[in-house]
C-alpha cells in the first residue's frame, strides 16, 4: 500500500520596514487549503530599521529571517527559498509585505502543484485593469511582460508579479544571479529549463504604500532590461552575439561593396576610407561571432553547473524520511 506523504507549504514574505502593513498581510493569509497538510509563514527581514522581526514574531510567524542590512529583494527572495527547502517545503509561495495580493487566492496558486500540473505558477493581477495602476506604469507591464514572453518562451501574461508559487523540484533548480528582482529572471529560467509553468488569474488589494523597488520609471526600465539582457545571454548567448556581429558584418559590407563597385569603375582613388571603414566592421563583426561561440561553450558548462548545484541541493535539503530513489521518482 502506498502512504502519500504529506504536503507542506511553506508562505515567504520578503520585507524592508513594513511593521505596519506586516499585520495586514499574515492576517489575510490562509490557515488551512484543501490537499495541503501544514502551512507555514516565513519572513525575510531584509535589515528593517523599524520593528517588522518583533511584530512578525507578535504575530505568531513561524519563521523569522533577518540580514543585519539591506541585500535587496533579489537576496531577500533566495534566502527565503533556501530556507524554505531547508526545512522540508514541498510548496513555497511567495508574496509582498504591503498586503498587494489577495491572500485567500494563494489556494489558485498551489492547487496546479498539489494536482502535479506545474512546477512554477505565477498570479496574473490582470495590471490593465488595477485602478490605482497609472497609465505608464500599464504600459510599462504590459510591454514589459511581452518582451519577457519572447526571450523565456512562456506565454506568463503578468511577469513582474511577485505572487507565484513553487514546488520543491522548481525551487532546487532555481538560481537568481541579480541583485535587483527576481521576477524576471525566474521566469526566463523557467521557460529556458523547460518548467512546467502556468498562471492563474488572482485579486489584488487596496494599496497601502508605494512601491519602494524602483525610485523611478527610467531607473526601473534601465534595471529591468539589464536583468533581461543578462539572463538571455546567460541562456542563448550564440543567438545574442551572432546576431551582433552578424550586423556588424552586414554593415561592413555596405561601404566594402560600395569601394569595390568605385574601384572597378575606376574611381577607386581618394575612397580609401570605406575600405578601411569596411574592415574594421567586419573585423569587429568576425571577432563578436567567435566571441559567441565561446560564450556558448561557457554556457554548456554553467549547464553541467546548475546540474551538479541541483543534485547537491537535493542531498543537502532531503526531507527525512525519504530516499534518492523515491525522490526520483517524484520528479
Amino acid at each position: 500500500m502506498t502512504v502519500t506523504p504529506p504536503i507542506k507549504l511553506i508562505i515567504q514574505i520578503p520585507c524592508l520596514n513594513e511593521e505596519e502593513t506586516l499585520p495586514v498581510t499574515i492576517g489575510d493569509l490562509p490557515r488551512k487549503l484543501d490537499g495541503v497538510d501544514c502551512i507555514e509563514y516565513l519572513v525575510i527581514d531584509d535589515g528593517s530599521t523599524d520593528r517588522t522581526s518583533q511584530v512578525a514574531r507578535e504575530l505568531g510567524v513561524h519563521h523569522v529571517v533577518r540580514f543585519t542590512s539591506n541585500k535587496g529583494l533579489a537576496r531577500a527572495f533566495c534566502a527565503g527559498m533556501e530556507y524554505a527547502l531547508t526545512h522540508g517545503a514541498d510548496i513555497i509561495v511567495n508574496t509582498d509585505a504591503d498586503n498587494q495580493y489577495y491572500g485567500p487566492d494563494i489556494e489558485k496558486l498551489v492547487r496546479p502543484i498539489v494536482d502535479g500540473r506545474a512546477d512554477v505558477v505565477i498570479g496574473d493581477r490582470e495590471p490593465q485593469t488595477i485602478a490605482h495602476f497609472s497609465f505608464a506604469k500599464k504600459q510599462l507591464q504590459f510591454w514589459g511582460s511581452w518582451v519577457v514572453r519572447q526571450l523565456s518562451g512562456t506565454e506568463v501574461p503578468d511577469t513582474t508579479s511577485g505572487f507565484r508559487a513553487y514546488s520543491r523540484e522548481a525551487a532546487l533548480r532555481i538560481n537568481v544571479v541579480s541583485e535587483f528582482t527576481y521576477t524576471l529572471e525566474t521566469i526566463i529560467q523557467a521557460g529556458r529549463q523547460s518548467m512546467a509553468l502556468t498562471h492563474v488569474p488572482v485579486r489584488t488589494n487596496p494599496m497601502l504604500r508605494k512601491s519602494r523597488l524602483f525610485r523611478s520609471i527610467p531607473s526601473y526600465l534601465k534595471r529591468s532590461a539589464s536583468t533581461m539582457l543578462r539572463v538571455f545571454t546567460m541562456y542563448k548567448p550564440l543567438r545574442m552575439f551572432t546576431f551582433i556581429g552578424g550586423l556588424l558584418l552586414l554593415l561592413g559590407m555596405i561601404p566594402g561593396v560600395r569601394f569595390i563597385y568605385l574601384y572597378a569603375i575606376g574611381e577607386g582613388e581618394g575612397h580609401i576610407q570605406s575600405l578601411i571603414l569596411a574592415a574594421i566592421l567586419i573585423i569587429m563583426g568576425f571577432q563578436v561571432c567567435v566571441l559567441g561561440v565561446v560564450a556558448d561553450l561557457i554556457a554548456n558548462n554553467r549547464k553541467l553547473v546548475e546540474n551538479v548545484l541541483y543534485l547537491t541541493r537535493r542531498m543537502a535539503y532531503r526531507k527525512p524520511g525519504t530516499d534518492s530513489a523515491s525522490e526520483e521518482d517524484s520528479r
